[in-house]
């Protein structure tokens, strides 16, 4: 048990906790309350606290201003009475806070900054081995993601048949020695032999999660939570509702104060038949009610989508649902749904047994550009085999695909986008052409992608008084050929090869 404690200052968007000593003689995770109030110049908020074992409760805020802080505790965890007071200095170089919604179809960090989400599926990453870990971390150190989607359950699927680092729950998983490729289906759903306690959580497997998703966003990447998902050999997808809530609020209450999560309700929320559309409406006005953060919200699907225009989906995670198509959607998802248009799974670069994973570079790259240029963003993975069944897409590891390299070269180019993302505009019927979204107006800054067409030329023409900046860009090969100022109607001569693209800037704006 720890005593009463809690730090003297925080940075802005950073994680404030507050740990008290407290009752343990009936059932911690419900039959004791936390709760807290934090109070500054220029908010105040009710926040559930958490049993963190060993006689501990905390509470975790996440204060959005500077100056001068103070917080009660109160609950029936003790009979005493627990506050404090703190300051909020100003935020660090690198932290821009949470990631909100912006322009419509676009995300920004609450500070203003742009953010273009260029993510990574790795489902169970936190759950190998300390090795894998730390080798996950330092290729994403290294690479060019900045959004991580992952599982917060363990995952029963193919390549994924050991059982994880730790478990949710007290208890013990059935004996997998009798799991083998050939039978795991048979277990998804209706799994036997296992106890598990489902009102008493493994507080060491979430303390390890939040630890990762700081090691994430010490790295500047979002953790994209995975809360449910279908893939289940130990029967957490099968809890009842009370269990499921439980488990709901336990998990805000947890990671909601830290400003690099986003939620996903479920992954595959179509291959869940237990779970009805009242069920995940209920676990979204959880999250409404009890995040006071309001980080991103959405939810994933298999076959058929969610219904994306509901108020708490603040964004769209889209599965692609055609074998060929799913980049070139985006403007009809965008006009469908208004908000931004996230493709999280558009299929992996890799080249293994099923049609989602084994996609070549090139392509992935390709739709990367087509989603950008249209208006919105893609996701990426990895599934190539592996001699140990270790694959980035669920196990993480070490990269080894072409996409990546190209995907930071991408980001780059993102980057150097003014104003707040890209908008599709008309172009001729064999490119795909952006120029900045609106409300910003015309900025001069034009993007033209060619995809598998091989032009040996293109023709522009934009006005008859600016001069204007063009670049030739290869997206496959990584370079960026400067042609000089052109004014008029004037002819860009082009290799006539695949994958290419004209940026054009007006002079004055962004020449």
């Amino acid at each position: 048990m720890t005593d009463f404690s809690y730090p003297a200052r925080v940075e802005r968007w950073g994680v404030f906790e507050v740990s008290c000593p407290g009752l343990t003689g009936k059932t911690p995770f419900t039959d004791y309350t936390i709760q807290g109030v934090f109070t500054g110049k220029n908010e105040t908020l009710r926040i559930d606290g958490f049993y963190d074992g060993n006689g501990t409760y905390k509470l975790r805020f996440m204060p959005s201003f500077t100056g001068d802080y103070a917080f009660e505790v109160s609950g029936s965890f003790s009979d005493t009475a627990y506050s404090g007071h703190f300051r909020v200095e100003p935020a660090g170089r690198d932290n821009h806070g949470p990631v909100r919604v912006a322009n419509t179809f676009h995300f920004a960090y609450e500070d203003g900054a742009p953010y273009y989400p260029l993510g990574t599926t790795c489902y169970v990453w936190e759950l190998q081995s300390d090795e894998l870990q730390k080798q996950t971390l330092e290729t994403l150190k290294k690479g060019p993601f900045n959004k991580i989607r992952f599982c917060i359950f363990p995952k029963h699927y193919d390549y994924n048949l050991k059982e994880p680092r730790s478990y949710p729950y007290s208890g013990k998983p059935m004996d997998s020695s009798v799991l083998t490729k050939e039978n795991f289906l048979r277990y998804m759903g209706n799994p036997p032999g296992n106890e598990w306690d489902f009102k008493c959580f493994n507080v060491e497997h979430f303390q390890h999660i939040e630890k990762c998703i700081a090691a994430l966003g010490d790295l500047g990447i979002e953790a994209d939570l995975i809360v449910m998902h279908p893939y289940d050999r130990w029967g957490f997808s099968m809890m009842d509702a009370e269990c499921d809530d439980l488990y709901w609020k336990y998990v805000i209450a947890r990671f909601a104060a830290y400003r690099n999560v986003w939620w996903s309700l479920d992954n595959e929320y179509d291959l869940m038949p237990q779970k009805k559309t009242g069920d995940w409406e209920r676990y979204a006005s959880i999250l409404r009610e009890k995040d006071p953060y309001k980080h991103l919200r959405s939810i994933h699907n298999c076959r058929s989508f969610y219904d994306y225009s509901r108020p708490w989906i603040t964004h769209c995670c889209i599965q692609r649902q055609d074998l060929y198509k799913c980049a070139e959607l985006v403007q009809e998802y965008r006009e469908r749904y208004g908000k931004p248009v996230v493709l999280d799974e558009i299929a992996y670069e890799g080249n293994i047994q099923h049609g989602w994973g084994n996609i070549s570079g090139q392509e992935l790259t390709r739709r990367f550009w087509e989603a950008a240029c249209r208006g919105g963003y893609a996701g990426h993975g990895e599934t190539f085999t592996h001699p140990g069944d270790i694959l980035w897409w669920s196990h993480g590891g070490e990269l080894h695909g072409e996409s990546p390299a190209r995907l930071a070269f991408l980001r780059r180019m993102l980057n150097e986008t003014p104003g707040l993302g890209l908008a599709p505009m008309r172009g001729n019927w064999d490119e795909t052409a952006a120029a900045v979204e609106q409300p910003f107006g015309d900025s001069g800054y034009y993007l033209f992608y060619y995809s598998f067409m091989r032009p040996a030329f293109r023709d522009f023409h934009f006005d008859n008084k600016n001069e204007y900046h063009v670049e030739v860009i290869d997206t496959w090969n990584m370079t960026i050929e400067d042609r000089g100022y052109c004014k008029g109607t004037f002819r860009v001569a082009l290799p006539g090869r695949e994958y290419m693209a004209v940026r054009i800037r007006r002079k004055g704006n962004h020449g």
